[in-house]
């Protein structure tokens, strides 16, 4: 039994994302831990409320993630920083709109295709979902 998520914030962490830091001896890959923040996500379900926040499903992409900054030099396996976030997991019998219900301790995939992630904070404690 674990939380289902909403729009209120849940926090998504991806770690290792490798990105390169421009050094004077040339681009040095760094693991920098990657966030995702949930009130930065577009839902596409707008007639689901859950704790107070529009309810997410799988379909739901967070556009922007943080923690990699540094990494000027762009990531080294999606070429991207600040790169968006969707979730690779989630219920297979509970349907928020046409699509499954993502929730707490799904697995992400965070800056693109950089890092490898998942839910630990939740948004809500109200509603469980119990696949």
């Amino acid at each position: 039994m674990v939380f289902s998520l909403n729009q209120n914030g849940a926090t998504s962490l991806g770690m290792p994302d490798v990105c390169n830091i421009t050094t004077p001896a040339g681009p040095v890959p760094t693991p920098f831990v990657n966030f995702a923040m949930s009130s930065l996500a577009v839902p596409n379900v707008f007639n689901v409320f859950v704790g107070g926040g529009l309810g997410h499903n799988v379909l739901t992409t967070t556009t922007i993630t943080s923690g990699d900054e540094a990494g000027v030099a762009m990531g080294v396996a999606s070429g991207t920083i600040i790169g968006p976030s969707r979730h690779l997991t989630s219920s297979v019998n509970v349907f928020f709109g046409f699509a499954p219900v993502t929730r707490m301790l799904d697995s992400t995939l965070q800056n693109s295709t950089n890092a490898p992630g998942t839910t630990l904070v939740p948004t809500q404690f109200t509603h469980m979902v119990l696949s």
